[in-house]
């Protein structure tokens, strides 16, 4: 089986066939795409459709692993922040 490898970025509708990205893509190979197309009037999507969209991708299943939780509450200082 093969792997599969997931690239998230954000982009536009150029015409019905195009679509230009924020970061290189590769060329000539076939994709699987997904297209979130903002609820609103804006071009941008809301930021808690943006965390919708992160909890759901399989991208992120490797943190359920329990092998990643490497840092403890008792890791790291304090930060203090100026008022």
């Amino acid at each position: 089986m093969k792997e599969t490898r997931a690239i998230e970025t954000t982009g536009r509708v150029i015409d019905a066939r195009h679509i230009e990205t924020t970061i290189p893509v590769p060329v000539g190979q076939r994709v699987r795409l997904v297209i979130f197309l903002p609820s609103g009037a804006d071009d941008e999507m809301a930021e808690s459709e943006w965390m919708e969209s992160a909890t759901k991708n399989p991208i992120f299943d490797f943190l359920a692993n329990p092998a990643e939780d490497i840092y403890t509450m008792d890791d790291g200082e304090p930060v203090e922040l100026e008022k």
